[in-house]
């Protein structure tokens, strides 16, 4: 695959994945805002929970949903033999641990670093909701 190739394809598959996360993202604030505002009325330690661990769930969800799409996009690609190393890869690349066991051919290099970028960015708007949530939930004092 050609240079222009992997801009191109590696573009897609991160607007793809950027915009599954942000959809889910978006389509928990409702559910979440609702509790949220009962939770400023009165503080309960279960609300919280609740709050906190449907949000984790989404951000997980976000997370899994992308390792497998930049998998199959491997696997489609022919750039791995199965799928399991389809799915170490694209875990150890989206997470920018990288080991360097599997490594990529040289012309799907760049097509694969989009990953890194991919989950740096994700990884920092999973964090920013993450804290927005918590600040929300728990009381002053506690945060």
């Amino acid at each position: 695959m050609g240079l222009w190739e992997q801009i191109a394809y590696g573009s897609i598959i991160l607007a793809l994945c950027s915009a599954i996360h942000l959809g889910l993202i978006i389509f928990s604030l409702p559910y979440l805002n609702k509790i949220a505002e009962a939770q400023r009325a009165r503080f309960s330690r279960r609300r919280a929970a609740r709050v906190i661990g449907f949000a984790f769930v989404i951000v997980l969800t976000g997370h899994v949903i992308q390792v497998w799409l930049w998998a199959v996009s491997y696997l489609w690609l022919e750039a791995m033999r199965g799928l399991e190393p389809a799915l170490y890869f694209s875990l150890s690349n989206y997470t920018t641990l990288g080991y360097g066991d599997l490594v990529l051919g040289e012309d799907l290099r760049l097509f694969g670093a989009f990953a890194s970028v991919n989950g740096m960015l994700i990884f920092g708007v999973s964090t920013a909701y993450l804290v927005g949530i918590i600040g929300r939930v728990l009381p002053k004092g506690l945060h």
